[in-house]
């Protein structure tokens, strides 16, 4: 029998899906990752490139970013600044803006984030 601890969380997880619904999160999903993309390639002097398609439905929300130079050093400046990332080895930075808690706030905010690491190094 499973421990009803966590089928409790997993009911209310389950019941905000529901509320919400899947294709209101996916739409969501969809803007907030092609805004994430586009204000990355907005960027001038990019010491990064994104590796992940650009069309929309062979991606989740999530971006990975190959960093060209100071790889580590970026994702540890992200993560002090509050950013929850993903760091995989040699070089590349995951982002994920998730639908259900993030805004494009949020997104804007990260890439501000990004572009005060590539002036200040």
């Amino acid at each position: 029998n499973p421990p009803i601890l966590p089928l409790a969380a997993l009911r209310a997880s389950m019941e905000i899906f529901d509320e919400v619904g899947m294709e209101a999160l996916r739409t969501k999903s969809k803007h907030l990752t092609a805004y994430l993309e586009y204000l990355l390639g907005c960027l001038p002097n990019k010491p990064f490139v994104v590796i992940t398609p650009s069309n929309p439905e062979e991606r989740g929300c999530q971006l990975s970013i190959l960093v060209r130079e100071q790889g580590r050093a970026l994702f540890e400046h992200l993560t002090h600044s509050g950013v929850v990332c993903d760091w995989r080895e040699p070089n590349v930075i995951r982002v994920a803006p998730v639908p259900l808690y993030n805004s494009f706030s949020d997104v804007y905010r990260f890439v501000e984030i990004l572009k005060n690491f590539s002036v200040n190094h």
